[in-house]
């Protein structure tokens, strides 16, 4: 996969113990890709949990998420999006705005993000604090999918967009070929779900929302059936298409 994949690279140099060398040296062979910077890769496998067991209980620390793989995931969100919108747009040029958008916020929901971590022992790999990983939350979905992201945007920052890219298309090729037609909106499919059995509708609240002004990420939650889904995107709209995609697949899985 690109340079990084063949031949001799040169490491920089890491403190990184030879025991987590050696388990993430193994996880490099599954995403194909060998880090110049393996510190990238050990951050963003560290949950914050751990990250805040790390700094000895202290409350003073460089930043908030600093030693977690938040602030990877936070670049790896936007990696992703980008390469999968630039991939749909390949793939099916004849096909509109909305069109495009319902196979994105399929595509890139949690629930899939999950199968996939799930897809490359991602779970295992993960460093999280003893009481988080007694209670399994180390392979929670909605963790394992933002360890994705921050392994992503690892990636990105070790290699580029190439690399990254490579990954985007290997990960979710057998998905895109899956999807002969466009999803039904989101949004109109959860309507129609809760609608058929009688239920409320759904309620889709703004969870979140941070960035610069100029590249916002807003956090949707959408409730309905007894659960919740979850979708993050730079507009409000898309962040609710995508929380109604994870919530759909709950509610149909």
């Amino acid at each position: 996969m690109g340079a990084h994949s063949a031949g001799r690279i040169v490491r920089k140099p890491s403190n990184i113990s030879d025991a987590a060398r050696f388990r993430l040296e193994e996880l490099e062979v599954r995403l194909g890709y060998r880090f110049v910077n393996p510190d990238l890769l050990q951050e963003a496998l560290t949950h914050r949990s751990a990250a805040h067991q790390k700094a000895g209980g202290r409350k003073r620390q460089k930043a908030k998420g600093a030693g977690s793989n938040e602030r990877l995931e936070f670049i790896g969100d936007r990696v992703l999006g980008l390469l999968m919108a630039e991939w749909l747009l390949e793939r099916f040029p004849n096909e509109q705005e909305g069109a495009l958008g319902s196979r994105l916020a399929h595509l890139v929901s949690r629930v899939s993000l999950a199968e996939i971590a799930d897809r490359l022992d991602l779970p295992q790999s993960l460093t999280v604090a003893a009481h988080e990983a007694r209670a399994g939350v180390q392979t929670a979905a909605n963790v394992v999918a933002d360890a994705l992201e921050a392994v992503l945007g690892a990636v990105f920052l070790d290699g580029g967009l190439e690399p990254a890219r490579q990954m985007v298309r290997d990960w979710w090729r057998s998905a895109l070929d899956a999807q002969a037609h466009p999803p039904k909106d989101p949004k109109t499919a959860l309507q129609e779900w809760v609608l058929g059995r009688g239920q409320s509708l759904p309620v889709y609240e703004t969870i979140g929302a941070d960035g610069p002004s100029h590249a916002p990420l807003f956090v949707v939650r959408v409730t309905a059936g007894g659960l919740f889904g979850e979708g993050r995107a730079g507009s409000k709209r898309a962040a609710e298409s995508a929380a109604a995609a994870d919530l759909l697949e709950k509610l149909e899985g």
